[in-house]
């Protein structure tokens, strides 16, 4: 019995990682080796309770419910506030670069100029379309906390982006 329910979770682990990876790049502003720990947190935290965790209706929410506060906990640490660097390398061939490389970058990097609840938001409500209520649950807050970041998150995108998206618009 034991190890059927360690298969399920094998299984699921194997199907959401990529979802709950790509997630966790969002929230942690592009810091990819920072993602990949919280994605590895996340999983061991689902392991220790995947009993409970399977049992409820929606485990891939629970999963993400999960990331966001261990990468809200994270950011509340003081040593996460040490960064590296904020400048991304050079491309190595920037004519064979994607049309969106050049977009996703500076959507990355103002999503990394945001604070850590305000990026939460951004990226549950709009990466993950989560409901206002649903947002408020995996952080922990009222959906008008949830309301208000949505709004002053939006506008200091909105600040951050300037007219800088303004080439984009018309592809």
């Amino acid at each position: 019995m034991r190890q059927r329910g360690e298969d399920g979770y094998a299984e699921f682990a194997a199907a959401r990682a990529g979802h709950l990876y790509r997630s966790a790049c969002l929230l942690t502003g592009g810091d990819t080796h920072l993602a990949e720990d919280l994605v590895q947190e996340t999983l061991g935290r689902l392991y220790v309770n995947w009993r409970r965790v399977s049992r409820v209706g929606n485990p891939a929410g629970y999963a993400q419910t999960v990331l966001t506060r261990t990468f809200l906990a994270h950011q509340r640490r003081r040593s996460s506030t040490e960064r590296a660097t904020d400048v991304l390398p050079d491309l190595a061939d920037p004519h064979s670069a994607a049309d969106d490389t050049s977009l996703r970058l500076t959507l990355v990097e103002a999503l990394g100029r945001l604070s850590a609840k305000d990026r939460a938001v951004v990226v549950l409500r709009y990466w993950e379309d989560r409901s206002i209520e649903e947002t408020a649950d995996a952080m922990n807050v009222s959906s008008a906390a949830v309301r208000t970041r949505c709004v002053r998150a939006l506008g200091r995108l909105r600040v951050l982006l300037g007219d800088g998206l303004s080439e984009y618009a018309a592809r």
